[in-house]
């Protein structure tokens, strides 16, 4: 009840505590049972798929390189939206409204904004890292884990710069498209909710973007031009880690611009115009993101997918092996309860000279 309360106070005074039910109306049984398919999906696959990235990151201390610590952030992040983030609107779906309450709903919102703009803000991050390596500004040391850490540090507090504002007053976390989800606030037109969206587009949409556009551009052309000259080993996989961030990239934009388009025309737009059902398409979308990263990065990345092919045939080895100790076993258990047939008359006892 104190934490309740706590976060209550927090909250600016003209700001609404209840989740709209009649937004939820606006989408049929049908459109809530297809949202929680589509929900469950993305969680448990996305869930499934950041573990296994990160118990190989684990496990192997061959992929624990100062790159691969970015990724592994990412990892971290879209895994968290699985686990505190996805289960809730899931839920919600299922039933046609929000569960949890109005602290709830803020919570949500500003957890899952937080997660968003980490995976975001670090890819920007990841292409600027790759873009000095490669240019020759920075030399590629595999032991110096101190700036890679630092980059991840300054990741999350900008994230949380731009993110905990609302809590405070300046814009605020509500529910969203059906009810079923919360956000940022994207319906006020006052401007204190306005000015604030315009920064939270600027800085942490436009301004990534433009850094991984102009990096990954330079990359490409950098690439292009020693692919000719350079045919070694060390140039090929480089080659390779560019390709997967840029499919990565291309790839999250394309799932979290139409999320960002939409919001703005929900601000600034004719009201009425963004309706509930067609606003939930570009909230999966964006919720999509936490699949198909860890999937682009284990096809994509030679010593990942090396060391899947080595996972899946020790396991296959293990199964040939427990199918034969188990056939062996089921024979011996066979041979040792057969039951003792009686021999024939010519048999019995013949050789001991018994028969008479």
């Amino acid at each position: 009840r104190q934490c309740r309360q706590s976060l209550l106070l927090l909250l600016p005074r003209n700001s609404s505590l209840k989740v709209p039910a009649s937004e939820g109306q606006n989408l049929s049984p049908t459109g809530h049972l297809i949202t929680a398919v589509c929900l469950g999906i993305i969680g448990s696959v996305g869930f499934l798929n950041n573990l296994l990235v990160l118990i190989l990151f684990c496990r192997n201390k061959v992929l624990r390189s100062p790159i691969n610590l970015l990724l592994m952030n990412i990892s971290v992040s879209d895994m968290m939206v699985c686990i505190v983030g996805t289960p809730f609107s899931f839920a919600a779906s299922t039933q046609g409204q929000w569960l949890i309450g109005p602290v709830g709903c803020i919570w949500y919102g500003f957890v899952n904004t937080l997660l968003g703009t980490v995976s975001l803000i670090s890819l920007a991050v990841l292409s600027y890292e790759r873009y000095c390596t490669m240019i020759g500004t920075t030399e590629a040391d595999a032991t110096n884990y101190r700036k890679v850490w630092m980059g991840i540090f300054v990741t999350w507090m900008y994230s949380l710069f731009w993110t905990i504002p609302p809590l405070f007053g300046w814009s605020s976390y509500g529910p969203e498209g059906p009810g079923t989800t919360c956000s940022v606030n994207w319906h006020s037109r006052d401007a204190n909710n306005v000015s604030y969206i315009v920064c939270l587009f600027i800085f942490c949409l436009v301004v990534p973007f433009f850094i991984i556009v102009y990096c990954y551009g330079k990359l490409l052309c950098a690439v292009k031009q020693v692919s000719g000259v350079t045919k070694g080993m060390a140039q090929t996989r480089e080659q390779r880690v560019l390709i997967m961030v840029v499919v990565m990239v291309i790839c999250f934009l394309l799932c979290w611009l139409p999320y960002g388009i939409v919001a703005l025309v929900a601000t600034f737009g004719k009201p009425g115009l963004i309706t509930p059902s067609t606003s939930i398409i570009p909230s999966i979308l964006a919720k999509s993101s936490t699949v198909y990263n860890p999937i682009i990065y284990i096809f994509l990345n030679k010593q990942v997918s090396r060391i899947i092919v080595q996972i899946f045939a020790l396991a296959h080895k293990y199964v040939v092996t427990l199918k034969k100790c188990i056939h062996f076993s089921s024979g011996w258990v066979s041979d040792k309860h057969v039951p003792n047939t009686p021999l024939p008359d010519s048999q019995r006892g013949g050789n001991w000279g018994w028969g008479g």
